[in-house]
């Protein structure tokens, strides 16, 4: 593709946590057992330090060197970690945040605008090279959509296992913020629901 810049982006195998529908931003759960046909040819892959991203890279890419960074991390859910809406509804604070994750943040949590933030890091540390194959969690994925569509973060998803490929003209353009030319999504592991 040229001078296109490439990125891949994949959501971590189910965990528990998201099987019982808690946060589990930061809190470092393993993956439940998936089945995907291992691609062998890929040698490097970045993502998320957390364990979920770690063992779903391992079994996807078993011979690639994975280059693990907090900044690839998903938003950090404070004391929110391992509940669930039903548990956190009626808490006004909550609400707040639903409705505005950029400027509200969960209590000892980290706000969108943050999460932002450390995305945005992470791509601009990508070494040289035009095509990158991230593993990492469903609100970088769904920022990365949103800021690559210029739609809403409240009208991407990011399902468990998915492999999203959004393509800029340059990596130029996506510094500078530009929208992507083009975006597509297709099922990477079999028997995931979430």
């Amino acid at each position: 593709m040229g001078n296109s810049f490439i990125l891949h982006l994949i959501r971590h195998a189910p965990t528990a946590g998201n099987q019982a529908k808690q946060y589990i931003g930061w809190t470092d759960e393993a993956v439940l057992p998936f089945k995907a046909e291992p691609d062998a040819s890929q040698i490097a892959v970045w993502g998320s330090d957390l364990k979920r991203c770690r063992q779903t890279a391992a079994c996807l890419f078993p011979n690639a060197v994975y280059h693990a960074s907090p900044d690839w991390r998903e938003c950090h859910f404070g004391e929110w970690e391992q509940k669930t809406y039903a548990e956190l509804e009626s808490n006004g604070l909550y609400r707040n945040w639903v409705d505005d994750p950029f400027h509200f943040a969960p209590p000892n949590g980290e706000s969108l605008h943050q999460l932002a933030t450390r995305i945005e890091r992470a791509v601009k540390a990508l070494p040289d090279g035009d095509e990158f194959t991230i593993l990492t969690h469903g609100g970088p994925i769904r920022y990365l959509l949103a800021r690559a569509t210029g739609e809403s973060i409240q009208q991407q998803t990011a399902s468990h296992g998915h492999r999203i490929t959004l393509v800029w003209k340059t990596r130029k353009a996506v510094e500078e913020g530009d929208l992507c030319t083009s975006f597509s999504a297709v099922p990477l592991m079999a028997n995931v629901n979430t």
